[in-house]
């Protein structure tokens, strides 16, 4: 596949486009859902759900991956790595344990063809399961169901992601996840409500953490210079703008939730990053409708932020930022021409 390549001014040197997934390729009708890591090694992953027969979020849906060597300059060959037959399996969630080489995938899974609507008035469960690589990617032990240590009772819908998790300096493994409570009385689930779960023991075991105020769901998270976790979340407050908030405790706390009036959005998912200059990346639709996937920066924590790149014009979704080992910024994102869901695209570019 041929890279699109154009020039950038400004803060920018070199903008790399390059299509990694397309509908209806594989055998797939459409690619959604980004994930990023960059390991320790400085290889590439990219994840994303590949849903076999339509483009709803329910049904037969797997977990692709593809792996670059060189920064994301080139790639491996698509693979499903995760599948659970007519299930839905997906929501890929990474994290690498930097002292062990452990990347953990945390994900979902609808059982049988379960909508979400259904899961929401309690007549269907969504699991969430972990799975493992010992060698940077290559292979993947078969997930295993932590559900009990993760979901309480009450719980009926369950998200993880979508995109990556982080480890803090501590050691903890932090990854972004969202519920929905069942109200036995109406039969019918609650505000969704983004929340964490950490492992402290490499993986071993996870467990809840912090969960973060009502109307908010598919969030991300990085941990900023000074030690306190930044959260950003997909807003149902009915301003358009991202949600955040702040832990001073490794997320099992959290601030009250602040709206941004800087970071507009359509009610849908968005991406953050350290940018290793102190500073914090985030892309998401920069628009009241699935359009204009922007990449913003912030060096105050995420309190204020100012433009770096708008990537498409056009039609555009979800999204994962990474940066690689060479500092280029890498952003995997979904869109198209007619309609968001058309491409999965990884753009590249280096900060002067």
């Amino acid at each position: 596949m041929v890279p699109l390549k154009a020039s950038l001014r400004g803060a920018h040197k070199v903008l790399d486009k390059q299509n990694l997934f397309t509908s209806g390729e594989y055998g797939y009708h459409t690619f959604r859902i980004p994930s990023l890591l960059v390991t320790r090694e400085g290889t590439v992953l990219a994840f994303c759900e590949a849903r076999k027969n339509g483009a709803g979020d329910a049904g037969e849906i797997d977990v692709a991956l593809r792996r670059s060597l060189d920064n994301g300059d080139t790639w491996e060959p698509f693979e499903i790595i995760a599948g659970d037959g007519t299930s839905t399996i997906g929501n890929p969630c990474p994290v690498q344990d930097l002292e062990t080489g452990t990347i953990w995938l945390v994900l979902c899974r609808n059982a049988g063809d379960g909508h979400e609507k259904d899961i929401l008035a309690g007549k269907r469960a969504r699991d969430v399961l972990v799975m493992k690589s010992d060698d940077d990617g290559v292979t993947w032990t078969q997930p295993k169901d932590i559900t009990a240590d993760v979901k309480r009772a009450e719980w009926t819908w369950y998200a993880t992601g979508p995109c990556h998790a982080v480890q803090l300096q501590s050691g903890r493994l932090i990854v972004p996840c969202n519920h929905a409570v069942l109200n036995p009385e109406t039969g019918t689930s609650g505000p969704y409500t983004a929340h964490v779960i950490y492992s402290d023991d490499h993986g071993a075991n996870w467990r809840i953490g912090g969960i973060v105020g009502q109307n908010t769901n598919e969030c991300a998270l990085t941990e900023l210079p000074d030690g306190s976790v930044y959260i950003n979340m997909r807003s149902y407050h009915g301003q358009n703008q991202r949600a955040s908030a702040w832990s001073l405790d490794g997320g099992l706390t959290w601030s009250d939730i602040t709206l941004n009036e800087a970071l507009i959005e359509p009610v849908c998912q968005g991406s953050v990053v350290e940018d290793r200059r102190g500073g914090i990346l985030f892309s998401n639709p920069a628009s009241v409708k699935r359009n204009n996937m922007t990449v913003k920066a912030s060096v105050d924590g995420g309190r204020s932020w100012t433009t770096e790149k708008e990537l498409h014009e056009g039609p555009a979704a979800y999204s994962d930022l990474a940066i690689a080992k060479d500092g280029t910024v890498l952003c995997f994102y979904e869109c198209g021409e007619e309609s968001a869901y058309e491409r999965m695209t990884m753009a590249r570019f280096s900060r002067i």
